[in-house]
């Protein structure tokens, strides 16, 4: 479907700004990408793009046009999931992202697994610990740990995962053992920060007796790399708020030590985003629900050993 090909490199080329991005995310180089534009325009008579040497941006006819673009492919889209429906064999691309952290230690592991259970559905996946836009992305599905959002994403919460503070040895030998969770602000406790763009972990929230507590801690290092937080810690850099599941086998070996256990973290939910109308996809439906059960065996089985 030459034309149907030629209208999606279109939407994601508008959706990114860019050739080069546009058709990476469709596996097509920057040249074949372009050209599939021009032969869109050919087709039309009209001109998509303004093009600059800096920037690409649709004309007036080009933002219309993209419009009623996103409308035929969301369509075809609908249909060839009630077909599919139909089918014995899903198949397919999945396009999935995921935190490092949840992604590498629990989604990358078991996509071979699905991968198995149903050879004709190829699983496209991308690991990024910043908050990703499923739609402007062209995601099916988004895995998070935190906090369940407030979005118009169906969402599906797979379990809630305990988190710890913790640092290393070393780090607490220099530095002391905080004994009460204002003893991170009022000590100068080096807490380690996961930020990014629209970040919310700039605080950290701890249970009490008397209910959440807001600490506004702070410290030399910070990155939008959880796992950059972990190698910090277990360096002697200070102390990390992570999913216990994230750093299970530190505290086995005692390379990091719990703190403030009478006082934990909130824990935070394991989910995942998907538009609604992937409901109808059946191959959606079966990565959800696979990811889902098996997902949470393994986290718990982490956590266990």
């Amino acid at each position: 479907m030459p034309y149907i090909d030629s209208l999606k490199v279109f939407v994601r080329v508008v959706e990114l700004g860019s050739i080069t991005s546009g058709g990476r995310g469709l596996r097509l180089t920057p040249a074949v990408a372009s050209n599939r534009i021009k032969e869109l325009e050919s087709r039309l008579g009209v001109r998509l793009f303004n093009r600059t040497t800096r920037k690409l941006t649709p004309t007036e006819v080009g933002r219309v046009f993209y419009k009623e673009a996103v409308k035929v492919l969301d369509t075809l889209e609908e249909a060839e999931a009630v077909v599919a429906g139909f089918s014995d064999h899903p198949k397919g691309v999945i396009a999935v992202a995921a935190p490092l952290g949840v992604g590498r230690r629990v989604i990358a592991p078991l996509i071979p697994k699905f991968c198995e259970l149903y050879p004709d559905i190829e699983i496209r996946l991308r690991l990024s610990d910043r908050q990703v836009d499923i739609l402007q992305e062209g995601l099916d599905v988004a895995f998070f740990v935190g906090e369940l959002l407030d979005s118009n994403l169906k969402q599906r919460k797979i379990m809630d995962c305990e988190r710890v503070l913790a640092a290393s040895p070393a780090y607490l030998e220099a530095n002391g053992t905080p004994k009460t969770p204002f003893s991170l602000i009022e000590e100068g406790h080096n807490c380690l920060m996961l930020r990014y763009p629209r970040s919310p972990e700039y605080f950290w929230m701890v249970q009490t007796e008397d209910g959440l507590l807001k600490l506004e801690v702070s410290g030399q290092y910070d990155s939008d790399d959880g796992d950059i937080l972990t190698d910090w810690a277990l360096d002697g850099r200070g102390i990390v708020n992570k999913p216990r599941f994230d750093i299970a086998a530190h505290l086995k070996s005692g390379a990091l030590v719990p703190l403030l256990q009478e006082t934990p973290p909130l824990p935070s939910s394991f989910a995942c985003l998907y538009p609604h109308r992937k409901l109808l996809d059946p191959k959606i439906r079966l990565f959800v629900d696979f990811m889902a059960e098996e997902g949470k065996k393994h986290l718990s089985d982490t956590i266990r050993t």
